[in-house]
């Protein structure tokens, strides 16, 4: 059970600073971990992060903030972690404390680079945590809707139902909806595959492809997920739910889609390095990408789409080329 347990959210960005403003709806005290000391003082004295989703306002006397990961580790019970996966690894190296007993949360729409898993399964199979104490939570939500306090909705998954329903009551407020489901695999891999939809979604744009290839796209993009996902854990789920069809929709059309944005620029000539350097937030997606196409290698799912990604992003493949090719193969 996660009721009466101390919750600490570990991440500064966008994603972090929105969980931070839903849970200060039901909680009166939160633990927050980023490494950003500046920001940290700033939000205490100023009620907003500095650099991510300023315009949300926050409660600084519900905060216990630091910059110090073992201390926040040593101080929750329950852990939400909201850092770019590419950073994650980093992060977890530094950790000193014990780790054992803690609940786990990931709040991540991505794959670990470096051991290609999603990041339930780096939990479960690198550091140990037992399955029935980790859980998801995905969309479709942006965190500058949040921000907004315009309705949005979240999916909850754990295997273990309480854990799923305690943590949706506390993420549940005035403009958050939530929704609990036992596919902790399947939402986790549906959050991390719309953000490579969502680039193709992007370099279409920027290649000038109009609203008819898009909804193609889209389709097309649902199919190819539910192909993928069902090769790596089968069970019955509806890949029409908000938890994976929201979720890629809402990242594949939105103008807060980080992904989107950088596969608009892709599509509009900019090289991969360029395109990163422009961003000043991470397109999971990119790092995503690899980690599908490599995966699907030994599973084999009908993948297109994440085929012709991979092949724009990493073997310098010409996007208005690869898309000319691409849209033969879609129905």
């Amino acid at each position: 059970m996660i009721k009466n347990k101390t919750i600490a959210v570990f991440g500064g960005g966008s994603w972090a600073t929105a969980i931070v403003k839903m849970l200060s709806e039901n909680l009166n005290e939160i633990g927050w971990y980023m490494r950003n000391s500046y920001a940290s003082e700033h939000i205490k004295i100023n009620r907003h992060n500095p650099n991510y989703l300023s315009s949300a306002e926050l409660e600084p006397d519900k905060l216990f903030l630091s910059n110090d990961i073992n201390e926040m580790i040593a101080y929750a019970d329950c852990l939400i972690f909201a850092i770019p996966s590419a950073f994650l690894k980093t992060e977890l190296d530094k950790i000193i404390v014990p780790f054992d007993e803690k609940i786990i949360f990931s709040a991540i729409k991505g794959i670990v680079p470096e051991t290609g898993l999603i990041v339930g399964e780096h939990f479960h199979k690198i550091l140990k945590v037992p399955i029935n104490d980790i859980g998801v939570i995905t969309g479709p939500c942006h965190a500058e809707e949040v921000a907004m306090e315009r309705l949005s909705y979240l999916t909850i998954a754990c295997i273990d139902e309480q854990k799923a329903v305690c943590m949706a009551e506390y993420l549940s407020g005035r403009y958050i909806r939530t929704k609990i489901s036992d596919d902790i695999v399947g939402t986790e891999y549906a959050a991390m595959l719309k953000n490579i939809f969502s680039i193709a979604a992007g370099i279409a744009h920027g290649l000038n492809y109009g609203d008819n290839f898009q909804a193609v796209l889209m389709s097309n993009s649902i199919r190819e997920m539910k192909r993928f996902i069902k090769k790596i854990h089968k069970m019955k789920r509806n890949i029409n739910n908000s938890a994976y069809l929201g979720d890629l929709l809402v990242t594949g059309y939105s103008v807060f889609s980080r992904n989107r944005m950088f596969g608009n620029m892709i599509g509009k000539g900019y090289t991969v390095k360029s395109a990163m350097l422009e961003m000043s937030m991470v397109a999971e997606g990119y790092y995503a990408t690899n980690s599908a196409y490599k995966i699907n290698q030994k599973n084999e799912a009908k993948t297109p789409i994440i085929d012709t990604v991979y092949r724009i992003l990493y073997q310098n493949g010409d996007p208005k080329k690869e898309f000319e090719k691409l849209t033969e193969l879609l129905d």
